[in-house]
């Protein structure tokens, strides 16, 4: 038995037609007719009843088309599936990470990638949140983690990653240091330190900026949360950072919550919508590993604050 006698019965059984089916798979009416024969030779049954003009199934038949469809089905399943694996031996993938990152999970998910296929080329590059979502969309980058302020980036898919809200950060002695809390128009009448346009940090801060009617004077931007809080330490401005980031600084910077944000910084896992077995594959493992990350969410390597930037 073989699977084009199988898949030529079908054909005339879904055709009620050998003229039909022979166009459908494209042979000769005669080679339809003759693997179909053969068919029924072997099963000792006939399952095509020719005696009229349509050609319809026998009993035998109906219960045969059950069996030949079911066992195509498993045939196209195991080319499928052997074609992943194949398609995987080799390719490329570019994969982006918001500046600064040290999220362990992240690259715990990249190493087994990696060993598990090492045939696949991954380029890893670094950029703001902005660029990499602009990047992901066009499809000059597979897949990014990055900080923004929305769950589910429009045109891209996503998987949220870390979802927390900002806090301002005041030196001691600064006129705020002793208040338990900060709101937008507080914070409007000093200078801030913050990440530059582009980050997801940012963009919840202007976005409440706008919602609040407040535009506060911007002395210095940076990309690393270092340097925004030795900024602030020295004076030059209050730094705004998530929450996570600022765990690091409690030493020297005392975090107010800012009450009249509502909207949480988020760093999130970005993927294209590009069919692709090594980026499908590569996605599970990115799910897997932060699905594995100790405590309610991932936490980074040491005491490096995760990044939303």
């Amino acid at each position: 038995m073989e699977l084009r006698q199988l898949e030529y019965f079908v054909a005339v059984a879904e055709e009620a037609s050998f003229t039909r089916a022979a166009e459908r798979v494209r042979i000769s009416q005669s080679g339809v007719s003759a693997q179909v024969r053969g068919l029924e030779r072997e099963l000792g049954a006939t399952l095509i009843d020719r005696s009229t003009r349509t050609a319809s199934l026998t009993d035998a038949g109906r219960v045969a088309l059950e069996h030949a469809r079911a066992t195509l089905a498993c045939s196209d399943a195991m080319r499928q599936a052997v074609g992943e694996v194949t398609g995987l031996v080799r390719g490329r993938l570019t994969v982006g990470m918001v500046i600064g990152c040290t999220i362990t999970p992240f690259f715990d998910a990249l190493a087994a990638f990696h060993h598990a296929y090492p045939g696949v080329e991954i380029t890893l590059l670094e950029d703001h949140s902005a660029r990499l979502l602009r990047d992901v969309r066009s499809g000059a980058v597979d897949l990014a983690l990055i900080g923004t302020a929305d769950p589910t980036p429009v045109g891209s898919n996503a998987l949220t990653i870390v979802s927390e809200p900002l806090v301002a950060l005041v030196p001691p002695g600064h006129p705020l240091a002793e208040q338990p809390t900060v709101t937008m128009a507080e914070l409007a009448d000093h200078r801030l330190v913050c990440m530059p346009e582009g980050t997801g940090i940012r963009t919840v801060l202007d976005r409440a900026c706008t919602l609040h009617r407040v535009q506060p004077t911007i002395t210095v931007q940076a990309s690393a949360a270092d340097a925004i809080a030795d900024l602030a330490v020295r004076g030059l401005g209050v730094a705004v950072l998530s929450e996570s980031m600022s765990r690091d600084y409690r030493d020297r910077l005392t975090a107010l919550p800012i009450v009249d944000i509502d909207d949480p910084a988020l760093l999130a896992l970005v993927w294209s919508g590009t069919k692709s077995p090594a980026l499908d594959r590569l996605v599970r493992y990115c799910r897997d590993a932060f699905a594995a990350a100790p405590g309610p969410e991932p936490r980074p390597r040491g005491h490096t604050p995760v990044p939303t930037g």
